[in-house]
């Protein structure tokens, strides 16, 4: 069948279930052929082929049928588009041509091949008339008494679909209109199976009444086309419900965690799988399993590694019995293969990339988008099967970004929360990535999206208003919890919600905040403070300089490495006299993208020591290997100068690790920020440097390492009340509030939406 439908009101209107039952049908029936028959210009139906939750169109009808188009390319129907625009005389012809007659407004909104106007009846004169239909040669169009259509002669909506019709050979019998204005009668008087679902205008209804090819449903929008489809006989004897999925049953948990990684960490020992906890290095982990100590029903649904043979493979395992009894593990099973694709090649050479503003390092592979896509759908399946009725689902990062467009189709009552925790860029950077419609099309089916400070969120909200049409609902001042014009990141204001058609989303910027209790133990442990011991007398005489990152070319460690022999060579009363202590953590073996980095790396710091070096000091002591988070905090107690200098960066939790050790221990020691990590927009007391300026990044350096003793303790003062407030406990405690209130807020405005409609 083809089914040629009216979109605002028709296949866009309806309760969620009959949506919801529809789409499902018409997606999952590849022979039936959907076309979108609209008085929108084509700019306006673009977004909606964003929307995941909509079923892809196979053809576009608009500008009122002068526009038609393949849906897959937005490519022009040349046979049939090509003899609407040699009887078109244009826009500017038309607009002159009636620019003395009073009463027309024009419309503001995206159009071809048509001039539309507000009016009244009584602007529609004789000499109206007489030049558009004699002078122009084109027809005229009234709808709703108040839009007024200039059209090519001849062409209307159900026209140009009779046209698409007999081009794509298709029988009268096998289509069926949907439509609920006068706008669509056009539709109706061409011999097609026609429905006018529930709450139509009365002039289409009236227009109708006598025809046997037409059904007036009962049901409004998308409930009133699965009516004609019924009606009709269109599924044969099986009827709507054999063809379509139910609504997934609800599970039990309130509350539902989407992670990439298990609250506890999986090794095999003599072929056994043996669980136990994690050594997670920033607490996120032990936080949202703060969420169910109360006993709340919960589940966190994460990957494991499953090749589908050998021992058998648990879905649902327990967490910790005692601590969360009722919070369960819900395991999605992942080949070794398809994690290496999805996770460590896909997102980490795709999406990492661009997501920091390094695009022309990215590979796409379109292969490696469909297996993300496949992997992003088993934990929304997941997800939809353990969520219980009206559950809150909480999604984290990049990653998972998929995972809401299925969710929604699969739970429409379901609230979605999302945290981004990577650096979300501006527009012109996430743009070319090739699936970002797709990407923030899913996004947009979140209640509440977060990012770390404002600045992402702004970025996010640039980037979606090129893809769909918004509605900025309420914006706030980032003052005086966040810098906003001290640094690159900074930001005086940014939107707090957003409206996309009928779904109200939150934004919010919550930085995630540190696990001080894993600090604080560290410091209080025998062992370290012997070490903190041992390393002030290592350092006596040498200021020390400590560098803590992965290796990563987003890190920036060769431009501070070339800073630092700039720095040698400026100072040279520094020489023995101060020590860079770089760790470098190395990436995952399979990330073989940063093979060509590391021998950079080592030939930087080779080349540096090979210049300066004098007996008894190394002016780069270079470690490639992951320290014991204890350990680092000890180092971080002695540390002169904290150099953190990250070329992007979406937080940077290393930097408020080491503002934690200098607070619990009153030290004097001096953070240096670059402005373009997260932690630049929130961390008052941090020396900032540009890091692409490498006379900043010595200067920066050399004034940490020659502050003032009280100053650098005040400054270390001024950022541990931040850290010690914003802790990862209140992190999770903000975003939550917020989720909460997005509830109260959704309820209210479905109740406002709800009380509008029944007044229309």
């Amino acid at each position: 069948m083809l089914l040629a439908t009216d979109l605002d009101g028709t296949f866009l209107a309806g309760d969620p279930d009959s949506r919801l039952k529809l789409y499902q049908l018409v997606a999952s029936h590849p022979e039936i052929q959907l076309v979108f028959v609209t008085g929108r210009g084509l700019e306006n139906v673009l977004p909606l082929l964003a929307d995941p939750t909509l079923p892809h169109p196979d053809y576009i009808i608009c500008d009122v049928g002068g526009t038609v188009v393949d849906g897959h390319t937005q490519q022009p129907i040349q046979a049939i588009q090509g003899e609407i625009d040699s009887i078109w005389p244009g826009e500017r012809l038309v607009e002159d041509a009636v620019a003395h007659l009073q009463g027309l407004q024009r419309q503001e909104v995206p159009q071809e091949r048509r001039c539309s106007y507000f009016c009244s009846a009584d602007a529609i004169s004789d000499e109206l008339k007489k030049i558009v239909e004699e002078d122009l040669q084109c027809d005229l169009l009234y709808s709703s008494n108040k839009f007024l259509d200039v059209l090519p002669r001849g062409v209307n909506k159900g026209r140009t679909l009779k046209k698409l019709v007999e081009h794509l050979e298709i029988e009268a019998g096998h289509v069926l209109v949907a439509g609920d204005t006068l706008n669509d009668l056009s539709l109706f008087e061409l011999g097609y199976h026609g429905v006018c679902v529930g709450a139509s205008e009365k002039g289409l209804l009236a227009a109708t009444e006598h025809s046997t090819q037409v059904l007036h449903a009962q049901a409004a929008g998308c409930g009133g086309i699965l009516e004609a489809i019924e009606h009709f006989g269109f599924l044969g004897t099986k009827g709507i419900d054999a063809e379509t999925h139910d609504v997934l049953e609800p599970g039990q948990s309130d509350l539902v965690i989407v992670y990439h990684r298990l609250p506890y960490e999986e090794i095999e020992e003599d072929g056994q799988l043996i669980r136990r906890r994690p050594k997670s290095p920033n607490g996120i982990i032990p936080t949202l399993l703060s969420f169910f100590a109360d006993g709340k029903p919960g589940s966190w649904v994460a990957w494991s590694v499953h090749e589908g043979k050998g021992r058998s493979f648990e879905t649902h395992t327990e967490v910790d019995a005692e601590q969360y009894p009722h919070l369960v593990a819900a395991r999605v099973p992942l080949t070794k293969k398809e994690v290496d694709i999805f996770y460590k090649r896909f997102s980490k050479e795709a999406f990492w990339p661009t997501l920091h503003t390094f695009w022309e390092r990215a590979n796409f592979r379109e292969d490696h988008w469909e297996i993300f896509l496949k992997v992003n759908r088993a934990f929304a399946e997941r997800t939809a099967q353990e969520a219980a009725e009206g559950a809150t689902v909480w999604i984290h990062d990049y990653n998972l970004w998929m995972v809401p467009a299925f969710l929604r189709e699969l739970r429409p009552d379901v609230t979605i929360a999302f945290f981004h925790h990577t650096y979300f860029p501006s527009a012109d950077v996430f743009n070319v990535l090739p699936w970002r419609k797709q990407i923030i099309g899913s996004l947009m089916q979140c209640d509440v999206i977060g990012f770390h400070i404002p600045r992402q969120a702004e970025n996010f909200v640039d980037v979606a208003r090129g893809v769909m049409p918004l509605d900025v609902k309420e914006r706030v001042n980032c003052a005086p919890r966040f810098l906003t014009y001290g640094c690159a990141v900074g930001l005086d204001e940014m939107t707090s919600e957003i409206q996309v058609y009928n779904r109200r989303i939150r934004l919010v910027a919550h930085p995630v905040g540190l696990d001080l209790n894993r600090v604080s133990s560290a410091l209080n442990d025998p062992a370290i403070q012997a070490r903190m011991a041992q390393l002030r007398y290592e350092f006596s005489r040498t200021k020390l300089i400590l560098s803590v990152e992965r290796l990563d070319y987003t890190k920036g460690i060769l431009e501070k490495l070339e800073a630092y022999e700039r720095l040698l060579e400026e100072h040279e009363d520094l020489q023995a006299k101060v020590s860079l202590f770089m760790v470098c953590v190395p990436a995952a073996r399979e990330m073989t993208i940063y093979r060509k980095l590391q021998t950079q790396i080592e030939q930087a710091v080779g080349r540096i020591n090979g210049r300066f070096a004098k007996v008894g000091w190394t002016p780069v002591q270079f470690f490639f290997r992951a320290f014991p988070f204890e350990e680092l905090v000890a180092y971080y107690t002695i540390a002169d100068v904290m150099w953190i200098t990250p070329l992007r960066d979406g937080l940077n939790l290393v930097a408020k690790e080491y503002i934690a050790a200098q607070g619990m221990t009153e030290g004097n020691g001096v953070l240096v920020l670059s402005e373009f990590a997260g932690a630049a927009a929130e961390l008052r007391g941090a020396v900032l440097a540009n890091p692409y300026d490498q006379q900043e990044m010595v200067n920066a350096c050399y004034l940490g390492l020659t502050m003032n003793k009280d100053e650098a303790r005040a400054r270390i003062r001024e950022a541990f009340d931040i850290v010690s407030h914003f802790d990862i406990q209140q992190w999770g405690e903000d975003f939550f509030a917020a989720v909460k209130d997005s509830q109260s807020t959704l309820l209210e405005f479905d109740l406002d939406t709800a009380k509008k409609s029944k007044v229309a």
